[in-house]
């Protein structure tokens, strides 16, 4: 069985190559490229992977659904640039598509936060669903926060788990944090907003502060130390960034009063 490797790309050039080197085992390695200013390109066309671009930003669902479509072999993974797959996983992942045992599996992520493994805070184990048979899956066209959704109908078997983990270097430092915050929240506001739903001041900061205590207490970010706490924190942020975001959406699109 054959396996295809699917990442779409925005100025990655500090990732990419460790990404794609960690798949080399792969048959097939597509790079669908948002317009980047560096070298992402020229990078992954040196590994050897087939390279588009997009000049308009559509989505993550959409771009995603779109390097998909390039994708010819019998199995798909999907990664981001800043994901790396151990030897461990890689073995794993081979023997899974070899003797499949469902048509889609889910892989636990664990993720870097400042040059700290985040064990807690709802991060881990973070099972993400990433490989499918190919044809048996695509991802929703949501701006942001997209889905793999099966296709194969509900007598297939469900998605099974594999063990080893897909390592997560999201976060190298607060400032990477920032951005993908202020990214995040625009796209889902601007998509809520569109699909006719509304936010108010009090729900965004209760969102906050639901989201702290949830990641921190419950789900034992304090055990994470000092690092945990930011995290969680910047969770909160979050969460009242993404509400708030789509409340200033509904008041600046509120009919004006006479």
């Amino acid at each position: 069985m054959s396996l295809s490797v699917i990442i779409i790309t925005k100025n990655e050039e500090a990732n990419l190559q460790a990404c794609l080197e960690s798949v080399r085992f792969a048959d097939q390695w597509v790079v669908v490229d948002s317009a980047s200013t560096d070298n992402t390109r020229a990078i992954a066309s040196a590994f050897g992977a087939e390279v588009a671009q997009t000049q308009v930003w559509p989505g993550f669902g959409p771009q995603k659904n779109l390097a998909l479509g390039l994708a010819t072999q019998d199995w798909v993974l999907s990664l981001d640039a800043d994901e790396r797959v151990t030897p461990e996983l890689a073995a794993e992942i081979q023997q899974a598509i070899q003797s499949p045992a469902a048509n889609a599996f889910e892989i636990p992520r664990l993720t870097q936060f400042c040059g700290q493994w985040i064990h807690h805070c709802g991060w881990t184990p973070d099972p993400v669903l990433r490989l499918f048979r190919r044809g048996q899956a695509a991802f929703s066209n949501d701006l942001v926060h997209e889905r793999v959704i099966l296709t194969s109908g509900a007598l297939a078997p469900p998605p099974v788990r594999l063990k080893s983990r897909l390592l997560h270097y999201s976060y190298p430092s607060p400032m990477h944090y920032w951005r993908k915050l202020e990214q995040y929240s625009l796209a889902w506001a601007e998509q809520s907003h569109a699909r006719g739903k509304s936010s108010s001041m009090p729900r965004a900061v209760i969102s906050g502060l639901v989201a702290f205590l949830k990641s921190y207490i419950f789900r034992l970010g304090i055990l994470d130390g000092s690092m945990g706490f930011a995290v969680c924190t910047m969770q909160a942020q979050a969460a009242f960034g993404k509400y708030f975001t789509l409340y200033c959406l509904n008041q600046q699109n509120a009919p004006k009063k006479s």
